[in-house]
């Protein structure tokens, strides 16, 4: 008899069990669906951090900026620190004075930054208009120690759009929106100041807001007053008054305009109005 057992047909039983061995193997295969769905599980895990990265980028960098301003923050030494800012134009301007929804200003400046404005002021708690405002309305919100980010639609778009918006969204006494016509891609504007620039990058625009933003020092008209929302049939940031592109006529409002009767009313989060001329 032959060394060691045989199966049937004279087939070794070591063999036979490798010969099972291979079969199961063969039977279970590959799990190629798990790894299918490993894979497309890592793939959209490392695409959504990289769109993470990219789209957080300008607010993560937003803090470093607002750091290297920081010496620009008013102080009892340094009441206007704007004055060591090169490119700020200042201007002197009486505040208090409003006009009615239907009426136009004749501004001295483009965009404005001081000057007759609508009673109602536009909505300057981190807001985003995605679309130009009646600048009768952006300007109010100035007086209260707001700044406003204009910028031209045309040149400033894509990343340089959303480092403007890092500035602005969700931070008080703050609002942001297109300028037609701008002569400059970008515009910053508090009241009584104004500073043109042509890159999104520049220093300049975080040593603005650090000087100039609710300012204490007498820079603007009203401290403390509001920068909410007013809501539908005031001012409704949803639906705000759009920008008018023409020229104002020869009825419209000139810079030393006292105010139009039934405009100069007092209203909630708006210090009181002066009478005209005082």
């Amino acid at each position: 008899m032959a060394n060691g057992t045989t199966g049937k047909k004279g087939t070794p039983k070591n063999a036979m069990k490798a010969a099972r061995s291979s079969s199961v193997v063969s039977k279970k295969g590959t799990p190629w669906g798990t790894i299918i769905a490993v894979v497309a599980i890592v793939a959209l895990a490392a695409s959504v951090f990289t769109y993470y990265m990219v789209q957080s980028a300008p607010k993560r960098g937003q803090a470093d900026r607002e750091a290297a301003a920081a010496s620009y923050a008013p102080n009892p030494q340094d009441p206007d620190p704007s004055k060591r800012i090169p490119g700020v134009v200042a201007q002197q301007y009486a505040g208090q004075a409003h006009v009615m929804p239907t009426e136009r200003v004749a501004y001295d400046h483009s965009p404005p930054f001081g000057g007759p404005h609508d009673n109602y002021w536009a909505a300057c708690n981190g807001v985003v208009y995605p679309n130009p405002v009646r600048n009768e309305n952006m300007v109010h919100p100035l007086e209260h120690g707001a700044i406003w980010i204009a910028y031209n639609a045309d040149q400033v778009k894509g990343d340089d759009l959303n480092l403007l918006k890092a500035r602005v969204t969700g931070k008080t006494y703050m609002m942001m929106s297109p300028y037609p016509g701008l002569d400059k891609p970008i515009s910053l504007q508090s009241w009584g100041h104004q500073l043109k620039l042509d890159k999104a990058d520049d220093p300049r625009i975080d040593q603005f807001i650090a000087a100039l933003r609710t300012n204490p020092n007498g820079v603007y008209p009203e401290i403390g007053a509001s920068c909410d929302a007013m809501g539908p049939g005031q001012f409704d940031p949803n639906n705000p008054p759009p920008f008018d592109p023409s020229k104002p006529g020869p009825d419209a409002k000139p810079m030393d305009y006292k105010g139009s009767a039934g405009a100069n009313t007092d209203m909630p989060g708006q210090q009181p109005s002066k009478p005209a001329g005082q």
